[in-house]
């Protein structure tokens, strides 16, 4: 498994929860990390990215309210989510950009019940 997720689950709204993603040696060059999500019947979106700089880029849907952190010595990725609502529920996909491809995790289930 190169991307590994971590961190979802089942929460009640206006709770919070932190995603995690850990890439393996073996992804190497990698430049952008984040986190992606599909809800129920939609296509996938992007929920918030992170340079290896640090500079970060989120939906509109979660500024405010989702706080995106990056570790490159541990070569992983958090998101810290707050105030959840029913409509961030979906499958949160995490993602590593290289000069040559792009590489998933296999996704963490978030359910935000009402």
């Amino acid at each position: 498994v190169q991307l590994q997720a971590s961190g979802g689950g089942l929460v009640q709204a206006g709770g919070s929860l932190r995603l995690s993603c850990v890439a393996s040696e073996s992804v190497i060059g990698i430049s952008d990390m984040g986190w992606y999500r599909q809800a129920p019947g939609k296509q996938r979106e992007l929920v918030a990215l992170i340079t290896g700089g640090g500079s970060t880029n989120y939906a509109d849907s979660a500024k405010g309210r989702f706080t995106i952190s990056r570790d490159n010595a541990k070569r992983m990725v958090h998101l810290n989510m707050n105030s959840l609502k029913p409509e961030d529920t979906g499958v949160y996909y995490c993602i590593a950009r290289t000069f040559l491809r792009n590489y998933w995790g296999q996704g963490t289930k978030v359910t935000v019940s009402s």
